[in-house]
């Protein structure tokens, strides 16, 4: 069984090492990137493009999408019962070991590291839904954000009002090391997505959801 584990751990590394590999291609490589933008303009400019004069809507709009299908994908592949379960059990584990040792108890504190592998399985099995969701994170995600940066550089609208001053650029930085549609994105997203996953965690508690998680991810019998 721990050599299962093993092969299984393994693998979701090389798939993380994969999925890295061919990120770092798709972004360095500026003709990937101009074929995946201007394939998605034809969708994405109609939908939330508004003809460019309203950039900041795209931006949110943008963060929104990209938040949401990486929050429920996210929790489809994350059973969170069984993480919270995990994070328990480690936060039992470290607290006898450290009251072991306070209390040099080393026949205690013997038994308990020959349980830690066990502790680290479990963590790992509980988590291991994450790693299979990054695939279809990057599959939605990271052609989304390479449009969002093809659409911005193509827009005549670059700039926007803030309360302490007008004519702020999109591109400017500020004293920033990213540019200011940039942080705008991720304030929004921040946002956009603490609500989000809040509400979609609550959901994956319910019957409703554990039944709903099996008829999309049947079971293996």
């Amino acid at each position: 069984m721990r050599k299962l584990d093993d092969v299984a751990q393994a693998g979701q590394m090389l798939l993380l090492m994969l999925l890295l590999f061919v990120m770092i291609l798709i972004f360095g490589d500026a003709n990937i990137r101009n074929l995946v933008a201007s394939s998605l303009n034809s969708v994405f400019a109609p939908l939330i493009g508004f003809g460019g004069a309203n950039p900041l809507l795209t931006i949110v709009l943008a963060g929104v999408i990209v938040v949401f299908l990486s929050s429920f994908f996210t929790h489809l592949f994350t059973n969170w019962k069984a993480m919270g379960q995990a994070q328990e059990a480690s936060k039992a584990f470290n607290k006898e070991i450290t009251k072991a040792r306070k209390e040099g108890n080393n026949n205690r504190l013997q038994k308990l590291m020959k349980m830690q592998p066990q502790i680290m399985r479990m963590t790992t099995q509980s988590s291991g839904g994450m790693m299979k969701s990054m695939f279809f994170l990057f599959l939605f995600i990271a052609p989304i954000f390479i449009w969002l940066t093809y659409f911005l550089g193509n827009v005549s609208y670059v700039y926007f009002t803030v309360p302490w001053g007008s004519g702020a650029s999109l591109f400017a930085r500020n004293g920033w090391i990213m540019s200011n549609w940039f942080l705008l994105y991720m304030i929004f997203s921040y946002l956009a997505g603490s609500l989000i996953r809040q509400g979609l965690k609550w959901i994956s508690w319910s019957n409703w959801w554990q039944n709903m998680r099996k008829t999309i991810r049947p079971a293996a019998k």
